[in-house]
Parts: C-alpha cells; sequence; structure tokens
C-alpha cells in the first residue's frame, strides 16, 4: 500500500482532491451564471402595460387577469379578516408598509395584510417550536438557563423582525441601485430636453434607453411618463415619483421638474447641474470606499492570506522535518 505524504497529520492528496472538487464547482456555477442570463425588463415592461391598461379603462384588460386578481383579493380580505378579529389593523400601520412596498418596487398593496399577518403568525409559530424544543423536549440538555431564554428570545424577536428586514433589504437595493444610475438618466433627460422633446416624451425615452443598465430606474421613469401622460395633474406625478423612490436626490429632481412646470425654467440648465452634484456624490463614495479598503482588507488578509503564506513556505521544511522523525523512529 502506498503511502501519500502528510502535512501535521492530514494527507495531502486528500486536501488537493477536496479543492479540486471545489475550484470544479465554482467554475461551473460561473459559467452556469453567464451563461443563463436574462433579459430584467421583460417582466418589468408586462407589468407596466398592465399599469398603462388600469390607468386607461380601470379595470385589468383580459378575464384570466381578472380572476388571477379576484382570487388575490380573496386571499387579501381573508387575512384582511382575520386581523381584523384580532383588532390589529391601523391605518397608518396599513399605509406605512403599502409605502415601503411601493419602494421596494412591489405594486400589489394587497401584500401589505399578508406582512402584517406574517407579523403576528411567526412569533407565535416559531416561538413556540423553539420551547417545545428548548424546555420541553430539552434537545440541548448542556446549555444553561440564560443560554435557553437568549434562544428563545431571540427567536421571537427575528421572527417578528424578519418581514420588516426582508422589506427593508429590498428597498435598500433597489434605492441604491437607482442612486447609481441618477446621473445617467439627467444626462439624458438634458439631451432630450435640448433635442425638443416634450418631458413626458423624455422620461420615456430615457426609460427605455436605460432600462437594461438600470432595470429600476427605467422602471420608475416609464412609469412616471405613464402618469404623465393620463393624469389630470401633471404634478401629482412627479410626486408619486418621489414617494416610490426613498432617496433625497430623486426629491430634488421632482422639486427641480415641478418649480419648470410651474415657473417656465429652463429645464435643461437646471438637470445639468443637478447630474454634476450626483457625480460629485458619486466619486465621494467611492473615494469613500477605497479610503475604508485598507482597514476592512486587514482581518482578510491575517485570516487567509497569512496562513496560506505560512503553509506554502514552511509546509516543504515541515515536511522534510517529519519525514527524518519517522525515518528515525
Amino acid at each position: 500500500m502506498n503511502s501519500h505524504p502528510t502535512l501535521l497529520g492530514v494527507d495531502i492528496i486528500w486536501v488537493a482532491t477536496v479543492l479540486s472538487a471545489v475550484a470544479t464547482l465554482a467554475v461551473l456555477t460561473a459559467l452556469y451564471a453567464a451563461t443563463t442570463v436574462r433579459d430584467p425588463m421583460a417582466r418589468r415592461v408586462k407589468a407596466l402595460n398592465e399599469r398603462r391598461e388600469q390607468l386607461k379603462a380601470g379595470i385589468v384588460a383580459s378575464t384570466n387577469k381578472r380572476k388571477k386578481l379576484t382570487n388575490k383579493n380573496q386571499a387579501a380580505d381573508k387575512v384582511r379578516g382575520i386581523l381584523s378579529s384580532f383588532k390589529m389593523l391601523q391605518d397608518d400601520q396599513i399605509q406605512k408598509t403599502q409605502l415601503r412596498l411601493m419602494q421596494a418596487g412591489i405594486r400589489a398593496k394587497d401584500l401589505a395584510f399578508i406582512i402584517i399577518f406574517l407579523r403576528f403568525v411567526m412569533p407565535v409559530v416559531l416561538g413556540t417550536a423553539a420551547i417545545l424544543a428548548v424546555y420541553v423536549f430539552v434537545l440541548w440538555p448542556d446549555w444553561g438557563a440564560f443560554k435557553k431564554y437568549v434562544v428563545v428570545a431571540g427567536t421571537l424577536l427575528l421572527s417578528y423582525k424578519a418581514p420588516d428586514l426582508w422589506l427593508k433589504n429590498k428597498v435598500t437595493k433597489r434605492s441604491h441601485a437607482i442612486r447609481k444610475g441618477l446621473p445617467d438618466a439627467l444626462d439624458l433627460l438634458v439631451i432630450c430636453a435640448e433635442a425638443g422633446l416634450t418631458v413626458d416624451a423624455a422620461f420615456n425615452r430615457v426609460s427605455k434607453e436605460l432600462g437594461k443598465a438600470y432595470p429600476e430606474l427605467g422602471d420608475e421613469f416609464g412609469l412616471t411618463a405613464i402618469e404623465l401622460g393620463f393624469l389630470s395633474e401633471r404634478r401629482q406625478a412627479f410626486e408619486n415619483l418621489a414617494t416610490r423612490v426613498d432617496l433625497e436626490s430623486v426629491r430634488g429632481v421632482v422639486t427641480t421638474m415641478i418649480q419648470t412646470e410651474k415657473y417656465g425654467t429652463p429645464l435643461a440648465s437646471a438637470l445639468r447641474v443637478l447630474s454634476a452634484e450626483f457625480r460629485n456624490e458619486r466619486m465621494m463614495r467611492a473615494e469613500e470606499k477605497a479610503a475604508r479598503l485598507p482597514a476592512i482588507m486587514t482581518v482578510p488578509l491575517i485570516l487567509f492570506i497569512l496562513p496560506t503564506l505560512f503553509v506554502v513556505i514552511l509546509g516543504p521544511a515541515a515536511c522534510s522535518i517529519s519525514d527524518s522523525f519517522l525515518k528515525g523512529s
């Protein structure tokens, strides 16, 4: 039987085989992710078309869509009835949850009742499961009283906050993506304004041009263009944009658009100044992240890079010393 070389009692051939398998899996995952890229605008264009039909007629166009909407409303009505029986529905809470859903890019307002329902159900279900596992069935008998209390209390708290954390995460990601593409969108709006396009046509053009690069921003601009064409007050369309996007920069753009609509000030010059300011802010954020990089890289350097260097440098010497001891014994 051939003996394989070892390092600190570990078979080197086995370690190399495991690392090769992990590397192969990573390469296959990267190839799969690169070859299965989907167009993010297909679903969003479909949603915008449905929104256009709803604004035109006030109802969903097809019978199948009407049936799906009815089923969703029935489910939401059932959840609403359960919450009303427990007297857990408050108008400000519902409006706040619907606003957060809108800022996360979720247009279904009835989902707010489901989120409020999950805040009530998840602590009961998961908390009961944690109490049964820790205190009744005693799955971990070595745990002390304080550790058991921390586990149960943490489960209750996390299960109550889980829907809000999920929603906050989606809002943050969407806001970051919109902030990233806003300077380019303003530059395109300046070009469209100087070319003589109207405001709603400019928003529609920018949404099409930026749809693939920044789908979230293209979605919001496309919906604003639709509302500019159908709402009786154009100011309301801009205010809806500021409501749907939780960004101070977007509120500044909306204020500028409202002022230009009201007082007739030049739109191109105002948007050019805003675009320059947003680009400077983006550059400052990038410089701030670059300045924090050395401190952030210290921990990975110590944990991952230095041990690898020690293994590469001291590995051959350790192998030869181990072989010498084995031969001597």
